[in-house]
């Protein structure tokens, strides 16, 4: 993406500027023509009413009838002319002959200009002509005794000079009026640019560009399933791999535009866009799908304008979860086996370097009876060899922590028919046991037990320990995700195995009390190997 010659605050204040000034140069020339023609009609009517007011003067109609003296005009047009601010005011006969004007040697004369026509013919008009006095802009009309007989005409002239600077007068104000808009218009042009800065933090176009289609990429390219929604609900926002879930959930229109509580009913963004509280890796069931859903409100200005929810399929974060329990207990229990068999090692290599071959030999015997017995009485009772193998390393791994583990079996327990169902039994009992383990750790007596028994295809399982119990209020966290007694980042032991149950279509009974040890009782639908289901 290149980078612009212009910044963005460079191109609103020049843009509107531009705007702001041709609208203004525009409504000044309209306005200046208008007024222009409005001024200069107003002189017109000015001179029009003058005269007429001097055309019907009872002084000079008496004068231009020979009731009075001609002479007594030129001294009521001059004081006319002084009131009015006209240019000049001339009374003629029909002649044309002038009986007043504001040069007295004129007088007498002629009437100068040659449109005093139609006047003498009785009709009022109006004319721009040069006279004796100059260019003007003249109103003409009659004069009439009381009989309605034209006895003669007044003129009266107003100054092309002024009606201009009449013009220019009302046209300055439209003018400075222009100036300031123009200067208005610049300052609300910064004012909106860096309005506008702000907003867009900032960024110009070009970056913002290239953060669209950053974002575009980063969001189509994670696994994880993604929906952004606005304050109303809407779906505005949703990337391929969230796509993908809803198909295999069984929905395939295209949800942008949609409610999200009308798409998929489960997700309660309505009320998560009231409290804006973050959710995390909250389960939810989309047609049968399991889901971790994370939620996190879009907060701008302190208010929540919406929320973005990632989704996951939680099958797949369970098989990883399962492959990599497994192989921290399958490690685990060959940690405890090599560990338990070095200590027999140092012994036998001591007892050898200080001679005593008879009693090496009798512990070596011991130790493998009570190995074969040990090995025997599992794997005889537990069909399953990967549980077998995993509760024998349980057995070493109790030993060396110093605790006495003691599995049994009243019936055996065949293979599963679902090889996952193993991986279960291993989650489950293998909590269990590390945690029983721990329980007993302080403890003058160190027992735990550990009993299956099968039978009707339900499997009962139940870890019996000598540790200090929990108290109720305990007892009703521990199978809650992250709670723990061991400190941070713990707490997911109990959670997995409430999980596992939960899978199996199982249940477990908690029994404990402060002094008196704990028991965890787990009921369990089993389909043996060579069953049918």
């Amino acid at each position: 993406m290149r980078k612009g010659r212009w910044s963005l605050q460079s191109v609103i204040i020049m843009f509107v500027c531009l705007v702001v000034t041709v609208s203004l140069l525009i409504t000044d020339l309209l306005i200046s023509t208008r007024v222009a023609k409005g001024t200069e009609e107003s002189q017109a009517e000015k001179a029009r009413n003058v005269a007429r007011m001097v055309a019907h003067s009872p002084l000079v109609i008496e004068a231009m009838s020979g009731k009075r003296n001609e002479k007594d005009i030129q001294p009521f047009t001059n004081e006319i002319t002084k009131a009015t601010n006209v240019y000049f005011i001339v009374v003629m006969d029909m002649k044309g002959i002038r009986k007043s004007h504001p040069d007295p040697k004129k007088i007498g004369k002629p009437f100068v200009g040659g449109d005093e026509g139609p006047v003498l013919k009785g009709k009022e008009h109006q004319s721009i002509s040069k006279g004796s006095l100059g260019p003007s802009l003249r109103s003409f009309t009659p004069i009439k005794d009381e009989k309605g007989k034209q006895i003669g005409a007044v003129a009266v002239g107003i100054s092309l000079d002024n009606v201009q600077k009449a013009v220019n007068k009302s046209r300055t104000g439209i003018f400075i009026g222009t100036i300031i808009g123009v200067l208005i218009g610049v300052l609300g042009a910064v004012i909106l640019a860096r309005y506008i800065k702000k907003i867009l933090l900032g960024l110009e176009p070009f970056a913002i560009a290239k953060l669209l289609e950053e974002r575009s990429a980063m969001l189509q390219s994670v696994h994880e399933g993604i929906v952004a929604v606005d304050q109303e609900a809407t779906i505005t926002l949703v990337n391929r791999a969230a796509l993908k879930l809803f198909e295999k959930a069984g929905l395939r229109e295209n949800p942008i535009g949609t409610n999200i509580e009308e798409y998929m009913s489960t997700a309660h963004l309505n009320d998560f866009l009231k409290t804006g509280k973050v959710e995390l890796d909250e389960e939810q069931n989309l047609n049968g799908i399991t889901l971790l859903t994370n939620r996190v409100p879009v907060i701008v200005g302190n208010k929540v304008v919406g929320a973005i929810a990632t989704f996951r399929d939680k099958t797949e974060i369970q098989v990883l979860a399962e492959q990599l329990t497994g192989v921290r207990i399958y490690a685990d229990a060959l940690r405890a086996q090599a560990h338990e068999f070095m200590n027999k090692l140092h012994v036998i290599m001591g007892m050898i370097h200080m001679g005593y071959y008879d009693k090496v030999v009798n512990y070596i015997n011991e130790t493998v009876d009570h190995r074969n017995t040990e090995i025997g009485s599992v794997t005889k009772r537990i069909k399953d060899p990967v549980l077998a193998g995993f509760l024998i390393g349980k057995l070493s791994h109790a030993r060396e922590s110093g605790a006495e583990l003691i599995v049994s079996c009243d019936h055996p327990l065949p293979q599963p028919a679902d090889s996952g169902v193993t991986h279960e039994l291993i989650t489950i009992v293998g909590n269990f046991i590390d945690n029983a383990i721990d329980a007993v750790a302080d403890c003058s007596v160190k027992k735990i037990a550990v009993e299956f028994d099968y039978g009707d295809d339900i499997l009962t399982i139940k870890v019996k320990d000598t540790g200090a119990g929990m108290s109720e209020e305990l007892q009703n966290q521990i199978f809650k995700k992250g709670f723990s007694t061991n400190g941070e980042n713990r707490g997911l032991g109990l959670y997995l195995v409430s999980q596992a149950i939960k899978k199996l279509e199982g249940e477990v009974i908690l029994s404990s009390k402060p002094g008196k040890g704990t028991v965890f009782a787990v009921y369990l639908p089993y389909i043996a190997e060579g069953e049918p289901g």
